[in-house]
């Protein structure tokens, strides 16, 4: 036991390699294939495959063939034990120092009747995607969340389409702007409990860590604002990816909160991210 978590943090303290590492994290439980994570991190191709053997060969990533490409996704279940045992070695004799940890990730039931809990949906513009999720979920159960949502681009502007998609379903729309993420990192800025990267290439970005230990999953979609041809071809790219969110919102507000533990609510949200195109639009 001792030699593998030796190998697996001496693997991950190559800085190139802890990025391919910490970016799967963010993408979890995707399988992502190499040539995206070559692009996202700017790595050579060579380089990257010999980056992933080492992480592969140290238990960390998993292998999977989806056809013609190779995808790489997180090893849950090594990763989980490397960290059992460096908490569990770390406490023998001095909990005093492991319990604050363990204790941000506490296992007991969230009280959500205490207050309204902050949900920050993220994309790339915060021109469509994000805006659709901010929309929706305040729509439908605004009484229990406050909704944020932002970009990670310097600048963007709202997407005309999907603003008139949503004046079509019924949405105020008067109220929304796009916003930089940096306006909802800043000092007085909410503290979030939920933050749902809402495109692949927001979740490839190696943001800072939200404080607080906020719950999070990454609920990938197709960017409708990429869509080609005609007018009514590109409106309905737009309607699916309202719907899809719509149905993976709904599904998230139906969640019973009140009984479930931290963990049981992060594999609930995750599952919810993995949703098919046509289970979310359905």
């Amino acid at each position: 036991m001792e030699i593998r978590i030796a190998t697996q943090l001496s693997t991950l303290g190559h800085p190139q390699r802890l990025a391919i590492f910490r970016m799967l994290m963010r993408r979890m439980p995707d399988r992502v294939p190499a040539g995206e994570i070559a692009d996202a991190l700017d790595i050579k191709p060579s380089t990257l495959s010999s980056y992933l053997s080492n992480l592969l060969d140290a238990g960390l990533l998993i292998q999977t063939r989806v056809g013609t490409s190779l995808r790489y996704s997180v090893n849950v279940t090594n990763v989980q034990g490397m960290l059992d045992f460096l908490l569990l070695d770390c406490c023998r004799g001095r909990p005093d120092m492991c319990s604050p940890l363990a204790a941000g990730f506490g296992q007991g039931a969230i009280d959500m009747s205490l207050k309204k809990f902050n949900v920050l949906f993220i994309c790339t513009g915060n021109s469509a995607r994000s805006i659709f999720a901010e929309t929706i979920l305040r729509d439908l159960a605004g009484d229990r969340f406050e909704v944020f949502s932002a970009g990670t681009k310097p600048y963007s502007e709202l997407n005309l389409i999907a603003l008139d998609v949503l004046r079509k379903k019924g949405h105020e729309i008067s109220g929304l702007r796009a916003k930089n993420v940096q306006e909802v990192m800043a000092d007085g800025a909410p503290k979030f409990d939920f933050v749902f990267t809402v495109c692949d290439q927001a979740a490839n970005e190696d943001c800072p860590a939200w404080s607080g230990q906020p719950i999070s999953a990454h609920w990938g979609m197709v960017d409708p604002v990429k869509a080609t041809g005609s007018d009514a071809e590109r409106s309905l790219a737009f309607q699916a990816a309202y719907g899809a969110l719509r149905n993976r919102i709904s599904a998230f507000t139906a969640l019973p909160m009140t009984t479930l533990d931290r963990i049981s609510l992060q594999k609930a949200v995750d599952d919810i991210g993995q949703m098919t195109e046509e289970d979310a639009s359905a």
